[in-house]
């Protein structure tokens, strides 16, 4: 017997056992009324009223509906509801420019778009049929007690969502994630970070961004309690985890660092000790953002890799029993690996370096760009745009870097991500990203650019003489700036591209 995976089977199940068990705790402070705190039968109410919503407002089945908002429950609600109904969801990246936006519902198609209350000014002129604010506006719309207009034929391969790239290269792509992919990515995200009913899962990462990684549907359908965290801020995810009782929580490495910030001043003993598990991902964690995770708050630190492209899940990494009496510095050392291949996931690098990947999570395509869909999906495997290393001992992947953050220095190839890791071992050191800059001679020479920590103190000559301590003398930086900040996408990551600009203005392109 085969039957359709779709996001539906988790909501489903969730609604069976878990009616009367908590579901969804929404953000207290935000400018819409927030959702009061639901069970998993109310929270299952509520997607069907947005569904019977949709209808009357004449939504058909493969239509679009953007919805550009900050983590709220009404965005989780719209996770399940509109693919759920045979549409297909568009989470928007709330820090978008209005223009930004504008190409992204445009390009998607999309028929409806709903707004965030704080951002309903800034997007007043984006152009589409249906436009409503989250809140009053949009609880008006929703038809409960009427039963919602069934999917004619439930398909596990029809597509679930549109999510667009974070544009770290170019410009956004539609990532086209089918029931399927989402459905395995769930349950093997479950498995691999240990769900179970007894969880209490918080929502610091951005629910734009890959569906949440898909964390959403995973803990609806084993009625894990889920607390919606609206903006990211160190003090206040300690202060949940110690009201709600968190045990699970996903995030960039700059999250953790900002809880790591807060614990500094925290009063009492830091909440969660023991208890809770990390997931890091969006760009690779600096070692001693590792180890202080795991010594200073007690917290689990495990990480994956993956992309949108891939649902996101490639690959995990958690300490093994066996590394369990290694130093804390060389336990921090090997989780700052990406891991290895998850169930059901090969890869494999290729001969120019970098990582391929074949899995049931990688994206149908691009929304209506075939030949960059070709193009990524050349010869069966994903091409995902990094490099990387495969360890033939333990199977375990390395990322070097983006291939075309690749430093390239006098025939040398140096891995940004490598320097990065060493100068952010420097005490002085906050923040810190590393870029080629143009060079007569060598074609390309290392830039630090580099943020200090609250009070302390370095010149370029320490940076450079820490990296030459360190590592071999030509991948050390020739020049170091000071910045007061360094900018990063909603999910974590440094758009280099943009770090690069002002040093390749006037070339026709951005690294050599």
């Amino acid at each position: 017997m085969r039957t359709p995976m779709t996001i539906a089977d988790f909501l489903d199940r969730a609604d069976l056992g878990f009616r009367d068990s908590p579901g969804v705790v929404d953000e207290p402070r935000q400018p819409a009324p927030p959702v009061p705190v639901s069970t998993y039968g109310r929270f299952a109410e509520r997607v069907r009223a947005w569904q019977a919503g949709l209808d009357a407002l004449g939504i058909g089945e493969g239509e679009r509906v953007a919805v550009a908002s900050h983590n709220s429950a009404r965005m989780l609600e719209l996770l399940f509801a509109v693919p759920m109904s045979g549409r297909i969801c568009v989470p928007v990246n709330f820090r978008l420019k209005p223009e930004e936006v504008d190409y992204l519902v445009a390009q998607s198609g999309s028929s409806v778009l709903l707004v965030d209350p704080e951002l309903d000014a800034a997007l007043s002129d984006v152009k589409v049929r249906h436009r409503f604010v989250l809140g009053e506006e949009t609880e008006a719309l929703m038809r409960f007690g009427i039963e919602p207009r069934p999917w004619s034929n439930p398909d596990e391969d029809a597509t679930a969502t549109i999510n667009y790239t974070s544009g770290t290269t170019a410009r956004p792509k539609g990532v086209q994630l089918t029931h399927r992919n989402i459905w395995v990515n769930g349950m093997t995200f479950g498995l691999h970070t240990r769900v179970w009913e007894g969880d209490v899962y918080m929502h610091t990462l951005p629910m734009f961004h890959c569906n949440g990684w898909g964390m959403p549907y995973v803990m609806a359908g084993l009625g894990v309690k889920q607390v919606v965290l609206r903006k990211v801020d160190g003090t206040e995810i300690l202060r949940r985890v110690d009201e709600h009782g968190v045990t699970v929580m996903c995030g960039a490495p700059a999250v953790w660092n900002m809880v790591l910030d807060a614990a500094a001043t925290w009063e009492g003993d830091i909440p969660g000790r023991d208890r809770v598990r990390v997931i890091c991902a969006g760009a690779p964690p600096p070692t001693r953002t590792i180890q202080r995770v795991q010594e200073e708050l007690g917290w689990e630190f495990t990480q994956l890799y993956g992309l949108t492209e891939t649902s996101p899940l490639l690959t995990f990494n958690r300490t093994q029993p066996a590394d369990a009496d290694l130093p804390a510095e060389e336990r921090a050392r090997k989780l700052s690996r990406a891991g290895i291949p998850v169930l059901g996931t090969k890869l494999k690098v290729s001969e120019s370096g970098e990582v391929l990947a074949r899995s049931n999570t990688v994206l149908d395509g691009y929304w209506e760009k075939p030949e960059e869909t070709a193009s990524a999906l050349e010869d069966g495997w994903f091409h995902t745009g990094d490099g990387g290393t495969l360890d033939p001992a333990d199977g375990h992947l390395t990322i070097s870097d983006r291939k075309k953050d690749v430093i390239i220095t006098g025939g040398e190839n140096v891995s940004s991500i490598e320097v990065e890791d060493t100068i952010f071992s420097h005490p002085a050191v906050a923040e810190v990203a590393v870029i080629g800059v143009p060079h007569e001679k060598w074609g390309e020479t290392i830039k630090a650019l580099v943020v200090l920590a609250e009070g302390a103190t370095a010149d370029a000559s320490d940076i450079i003489a820490h990296c030459k301590q360190h590592m071999a003398g030509y991948k050390a930086p020739t020049s170091v700036e000071f910045r007061d900040t360094i900018p990063r996408t909603a999910t974590g990551k440094i758009q280099k591209f943009k770090l690069r600009q002002p040093y390749w203005s006037g070339t026709d392109r951005g690294v050599n």
